[in-house]
């Protein structure tokens, strides 16, 4: 992870070299402005290059309907840059996590080179180690306690006595009783709240170790098993007597057991001194260690990679559903369009006046309500202003928005201009009662697709009265 992070960093670094000369936009904040210069500066080249990657006629269609009063190039740049930016933000402060995760992986490593683990005081506690065996292509995996280095004296509080009436409970495991010991008893330094240490002592530790591994025979056997309290300078010993049972074992979990036992006995025995050294030979043969550490920075790097891949590439589909519900909102506008259409015409006003009357009227709670067909009347206004003609306003007019209402609307009104204003008012009129009767119908649509998904919710509203209603029912019988 180091390597990935040092060598997305120096093309980072050498990016920011490359691109600082790039102007930033205004709005870009400065904890930004680096990733937006990287990105202008990738985006000039990949134009030059005319990569496929920054090009697609989807984007670019949807951007001019979004934003028809912009120039081409200059939404498309924009779009572009920022995209780009975003995802080198994003894949520059995941790279900069991983590291982290890393760096806090390896922290957690305290086995040396040699095979020693230096210990810690006695104020930072004990560490959980996981070690690694391989052994003749055969891994196995353990997971040790280190304790720190102890004090000459102890300092914790005893209480002997209710130790003792609870012992079974702590110490037992899986077993039922004393009298059945087959599995490993639970034997710990201490238990609980209860302030003191304990040690154990086997009389036997081939059949029970003293760190509570079982090593059961063929047949019942007698271990007693010594434990020792101590508070502060007071040291009371009980002694129990312990009947272990026969278990199976495959050689595979038999040599595990062995090995863990090897582990747990060298560690016990060094508890006075600095450094652990684990053992070398089992059983004749060479044992290597390995210390193994929980290291997920590499999977949160690929996580950054695929999320990074996925914002680029949802924020053209993100842009697409900005345009539906564009869309949608102007064929909800369309018959109060018409309608105002008919009015002002019939009052005696020309298309032309009707549109600026429309757009005048509009301009006036623009900041309020925006709203994008309205935006379209108002910018087809401007184009009559700058001297194109009625007819091409009208087409640009329909084109722009993209809708076949507006398309027949901009047709109606440019034939209109060719055969004069004779029937214009009539068919704006049937155009209305059009507009009216697609409205009422998008109303039950709406209607009945709202139904269908509340069908999910209802279900599971029935199911919870049903449990409601069935569990005191049951719980009655």
């Amino acid at each position: 992870m180091y390597y990935i992070g040092g060598t997305v960093m120096v093309i980072y670094l050498l990016l920011g070299v490359l691109s600082r000369k790039e102007n930033v936009d205004g709005k870009t904040g400065k904890l930004f402005a680096p990733f937006y210069k990287m990105a202008a500066w990738i985006y000039k080249r990949a134009c030059i290059h005319k990569l496929p990657l920054f090009s697609s006629g989807q984007v670019e269609r949807d951007l001019r309907s979004l934003y028809p009063e912009e120039g081409k190039e200059q939404l498309k740049t924009d779009y572009y840059i920022r995209k780009i930016s975003l995802s080198l933000g994003i894949l520059f402060v995941g790279t900069l996590f991983g590291a982290l995760v890393k760096y806090n992986s390896q922290s957690n490593v305290i086995l040396d080179e040699d095979g020693r683990i230096t210990r810690g005081r006695y104020k930072e506690g004990k560490k959980e180690v996981m070690l690694k065996n391989e052994n003749e292509g055969r891994e196995s995996r353990f997971l040790i306690e280190v304790f720190p280095l102890q004090l000459s004296e102890s300092q914790i509080n005893v209480l002997f006595d209710e130790f003792l009436s609870s012992l079974p409970e702590y110490i037992l495991g899986e077993n039922p009783s004393f009298d059945q010991i087959s599995s490993d008893l639970t034997l710990e330094e201490s238990y609980g709240d209860f302030p003191f240490l304990t040690e154990w002592e086997s009389s036997d530790p081939s059949i029970v170790g003293n760190t509570g591994r079982v090593y059961p025979r063929e047949g019942p056997v007698s271990v007693e098993l010594t434990v020792k309290m101590t508070y502060d300078k007071i040291v009371r010993e009980e002694k129990l007597e312990l009947c272990v049972v026969p278990e199976v074992q495959s050689p595979e979990e038999q040599e595990r057991a062995e090995l863990e036992e090897l582990l747990l006995q060298s560690e016990y025995k060094s508890r006075d001194e600095e450094v652990w050294t684990l053992p070398r030979e089992w059983q004749g043969e060479t044992v290597n260690w390995r210390q193994e550490v929980e290291d997920h920075s590499l999977l949160l790097w690929l996580t950054v990679i695929v999320t990074t891949v996925s914002v680029y590439v949802m924020s053209d589909q993100d842009l697409h559903k900005q345009l539906q519900r564009r869309k949608k909102m102007m064929q909800k506008d369309y018959p109060d369009i018409v309608h105002k259409l008919v009015l002002y015409v019939g009052a005696g006003l020309t298309t032309r006046g009707a549109f600026q009357k429309i757009a005048g009227d509009y301009e006036k709670r623009r900041k309020k309500e925006p709203r994008p067909a309205y935006e379209e009347i108002l910018y087809a206004c401007r184009e009559l202003h700058s001297g194109v003609s009625e007819g091409v306003v009208y087409e640009h007019f329909g084109k722009r928005t993209g809708l076949q209402e507006y398309i027949r609307l901009g047709t109606l009104l440019t034939q209109n201009l060719k055969k004069g204003n004779s029937a214009l008012l009539q068919r704006l009129r049937e155009e209305a009662d059009r507009a009216g009767e697609e409205r009422l119908q998008n109303c039950k649509r709406l209607g009945e697709e709202a139904g269908t998904k509340l069908l999910v919710p209802m279900v599971l509203m029935l199911v919870v009265v049903m449990i409601i209603i069935m569990i005191p029912a049951f719980s009655s019988m």
